[in-house]
């Protein structure tokens, strides 16, 4: 195999757009839904479309679960082999939200043959997206592992994730967030802005969906300063037409050429649930 040749892969949970995934040549381990005696790969055995009507009008709750270690030692012999590489640097979900990191570093022990970077993306969706197609795009232009590992790096010190969720429900379901926020968002009908960095804090709270969008749009601006915005992406669950509207106005507020619109995959949004709608991006 060739010195230095190196494969970026990420999980299912990022759901960047599948055009760009083959245009930088990413490869992607599925997280797993377990709906009470059936489980599912994230994105290969149920899409969001399918996921989010079925949570709608289900009586059981669905969980996730990380990929075992057998599994990434699968993924990571796979990639190797169909890539012709040495090296493989891994970005994945936050490992305050996952234990996808931990299987991982598991499987890297199991594997002395393989040079496995394991980058624990402190974030999931595009925020991780971003981060992942920053080293893809290192890779595919001959960077040598530590560019590729600072490239990762740099949008993720510079990334941030604002969403908008309907109820705090799911996320206390799910356990990742408190309940007492959740009691007072369903006691005041108050739509909660969350942010994601390393974990979900709910960072304000607004009465009705139109007035927490328009105060998610002005902390966008906030968080990002006199800074320039490089890439930008409208995430959504279940709430398309809705993703396209914000999008126009994220061109036109941030004043970008275009900005991705991205599914929020079914582990995510067992935890976030249907209605969700958020904004990530990163800066120059």
């Amino acid at each position: 195999m060739c010195a230095q040749k190196i494969a970026v892969v990420t999980d299912s949970t990022t759901y960047i757009p599948q055009d760009v995934v083959q245009r930088f040549d990413l490869s992607v381990i599925p997280l797993n839904v377990i709906w009470g005696d059936e489980g599912f790969k994230d994105g290969v055995e149920i899409d969001p479309t399918t996921f989010y009507q079925r949570l709608q009008s289900s009586k059981t709750m669905p969980t996730t679960s990380q990929p075992s270690a057998g599994e990434f030692v699968d993924f990571f012999r796979q990639v190797a082999e169909a890539k012709n590489v040495d090296t493989v640097v891994g970005i994945f979900i936050s490992s305050d939200l996952s234990g996808t990191i931990a299987s991982a570093v598991a499987a890297k022990s199991l594997l002395p043959d393989l040079r496995i970077e394991v980058v624990d993306s402190r974030s999931t969706s595009m925020g991780e997206g971003f981060q992942a197609l920053a080293a893809a795009g290192a890779a595919q232009a001959g960077a040598s592992l530590n560019e590729v590992l600072e490239a990762a790096q740099q949008v993720r010190y510079r990334q941030r994730i604002l969403f908008l969720v309907d109820t705090l429900e799911f996320l206390h379901r799910g356990g990742r967030i408190g309940g007492a926020k959740r009691l007072l968002g369903t006691a005041f009908k108050i739509k909660p802005i969350l942010e994601l960095d390393g974990t979900i804090d709910a960072v304000e709270q607004v009465r009705t969906r139109k007035k927490a969008k328009a105060r998610l749009m002005e902390m966008i601006q906030e968080r990002r300063g006199t800074a320039q915005i490089a890439q930008a992406a409208v995430v959504h669950a279940a709430a398309l037409e809705e993703a396209h509207e914000m999008k126009q106005e994220l061109i036109e507020m941030l004043n970008i050429e275009d900005a991705y619109i991205a599914e929020v995959s079914p582990v995510i949004g067992s935890h976030v649930g249907p209605g969700t709608v958020g904004v990530a991006f990163y800066t120059h």
